[in-house]
């Protein structure tokens, strides 16, 4: 059972308890499940029981109770947990990795994406400063990701370094696959005004990726740190550990190769799979705040995550190759999937070596 499919069998959970007489409320849209937080338990958790609590006229535990009865008896769930003042975490059965791996690895670099365009039209614009036109575009392909169309404006023509070295050529014109919104009554622009870097060309002097990166990793509302901190190939830079992570995946795939074994997805209980199965929710909320940032710091949490897993993924010694070792394989390749279609989102390459 991969999140949305999860997501809409809680969905379904609350659409009973109303049709059961049960809950007197709204049947929400959409429900959100994310990895359990402090003090939580399973693969997932999902906060509705509380948001449905007041609309009902009942304390939130009685409401997720209500609701973990009905979920309990749906297939591939393994059990329902009820903590704090009404958090629901579920644990799926066995197949549960499997099939977000499966999922993963054959959507690509797209995994997170919006299935089809939305109606959303979104005009961006900026003021004439480095860091708000490398945050303008990162939002820009991530609102493009989750559907919309966008339009992106600068309050000035580029200053041509710009295109040359951080890759922001596409930031002013129209972009998306949501025909003729852009043609339809304009929204208002949201202005994209992070804190602006430091006056000067050092953006530049790191180049495109590690500038990218020093502008975008920083909440808007922090001022970016520019500094050679962003080049340094060791632990101590996130932009190396993610890339890092990526680029240890793929290598673990041409190891693997050359003992003769590929991946397949299996079960495999690791911390990464519930932050990659986060990732699509991350993307929402990044287009959603508007605020890519939030994307780079999944990703720095999804590489070292992953990191641990990967001395294990190959055979020792003269072990041979197992179905745990190819479903591992398979997780990491997941994984590495995951960072190469964030770090493209960004604007940033995600190299095969380093």
């Amino acid at each position: 059972m991969t999140p949305v499919e999860l997501s809409r069998t809680v969905l379904r959970a609350v659409r009973r308890a109303v049709d059961d007489g049960v809950l007197c409320v709204a049947v929400p849209e959409r429900v959100v499940v994310t990895a359990p937080g402090p003090g939580g338990c399973g693969d997932y958790a999902t906060n509705v029981a509380l948001q449905l609590a007041r609309p009902a006229g009942r304390p939130s535990v009685d409401v997720a109770e209500i609701l973990q009865a009905r979920l309990l008896s749906t297939d591939g769930i393994r059990d329902v947990v009820v903590t704090g003042p009404g958090f629901l975490n579920i644990s799926l059965g066995d197949t549960a990795t499997t099939a977000l791996v499966e999922e993963i690895l054959r959507r690509g670099t797209r995994y997170g994406y919006a299935n089809g365009p939305s109606a959303d039209f979104i005009p961006l614009s900026c003021p004439h400063e480095v860091r708000a036109v490398v945050v303008m575009d990162a939002l820009g392909r991530i609102l493009r990701s989750q559907g919309a169309a966008v339009r992106t404006r600068c309050e000035a023509p580029l200053d041509p370094r710009w295109v040359d070295i951080l890759g922001v050529g596409g930031v002013c014109g129209v972009g998306g696959d949501a025909d003729g919104a852009q043609d339809s009554v304009s929204p208002p622009e949201f202005v994209v005004r992070p804190v602006p870097a430091p006056a000067g060309t050092a953006p530049l002097q790191l180049g495109r990726d590690a500038a990218r990166w020093a502008l975008l990793h920083p909440a808007g509302h922090d001022r970016p740190r520019i500094t050679d901190e962003h080049l340094v190939q060791r632990e101590s830079n996130p932009l190396f550990r993610v890339r890092y992570a990526h680029a240890r995946t793929r290598a673990l795939s041409r190891n693997a190769a050359d003992l003769g074994f590929d991946a397949e997805p299996g079960d495999v209980r690791h911390d990464v799979a519930a932050l990659l199965a986060d990732h699509p929710r991350v993307l929402a909320q990044a287009a959603a705040h508007r605020a890519p940032d939030r994307l780079a710091r999944h990703l720095v949490t999804v590489a070292d995550a992953v990191l641990p897993l990967l001395p294990a993924v190959l055979p020792r010694g003269a072990e041979k190759p197992s179905a745990t070792h190819r479903a591992r394989l398979a997780l990491a390749e997941a994984a590495g999937t995951v960072l190469a279609g964030g770090l493209s989102l960004l604007g940033i390459d995600a190299p095969d070596h380093l």
